[in-house]
């Protein structure tokens, strides 16, 4: 599913912990997350809270909407079987 947004949610995350320089165990302990909860949320493999996207633009110190800005985001690509 190319259209979900829990996908590019993620993608849009690790855009924006990158352009800090921060990898995921830096922003997990930032953000009081867990390093493998941050790695499904990139993955596009988990669906968050309202908290938990506060909480991340927060740390970002981002307002939440700028985690919400897709337009940014590359979409990827189909994987042929």
């Amino acid at each position: 599913m190319h259209d979900d947004p829990r996908l590019f949610f993620g993608l849009r995350l690790a855009q924006l912990r990158k352009r800090r320089g921060w990898s995921q165990e830096r922003l997990a302990l930032e953000s009081g997350l867990a390093r493998s909860y941050l790695g499904g949320v990139e993955r596009g493999q988990r669906n968050l809270s309202l908290v938990n996207i506060c909480r991340l633009a927060d740390t970002l110190e981002l307002p939440p909407s700028v985690l919400l800005e897709f337009d940014s985001v590359r979409r990827p690509s189909k994987r042929r079987r």
